[in-house]
């Protein structure tokens, strides 16, 4: 979990493990050694814009670095989401998870299908990747 101060976002990403080419272009505010740094690796990362990075508006993002081949076709089952051409990432708007009856749900769902688009189509090795957590209440 990480806070990216040239943007004021909040976000958590995932790694495959397998490095990746360095990124070109640049980010505003940033210097270029940082976004070197940022994606040295594969990721997929998911977070929250309070009002920024690009949409303008509040909004939860997800995206992949490198963006494995098909990603910004992969249709999702969440409600209001999308994928943004111009940012390069899905986008759920905050007044939708806000506004839904189940929130939890929506922005879990959310952000769990945007990382198995990126993991499937990137071909991470999930079965090393990732665990089964059982769920239990604490006491």
């Amino acid at each position: 979990m990480h806070f990216f101060w040239g943007s004021f976002d909040l976000a958590v990403t995932r790694f495959s493990g397998r490095t990746a080419p360095p990124p070109k272009g640049t980010a505003p505010h940033v210097a270029s050694w940082v976004i070197a740094e940022s994606y040295s690796h594969e990721v997929s990362s998911c977070g929250f814009w309070p009002r920024n990075g690009g949409y303008g508006r509040a909004a939860f993002f997800a995206y992949a670095y490198p963006e494995p081949a098909g990603y910004g076709d992969t249709r999702l089952a969440t409600a209001n989401a999308f994928y943004d051409k111009g940012l390069g990432q899905f986008i759920l708007p905050y007044d939708a998870m806000r506004q839904s009856s189940d929130p939890d749900t929506l922005l879990l769902g959310f952000f769990q299908e945007t990382y198995e688009a990126a993991a499937e189509l990137a071909r991470w090795d999930r079965k090393t990747l990732e665990r089964e957590f059982a769920s239990r209440r604490l006491s």
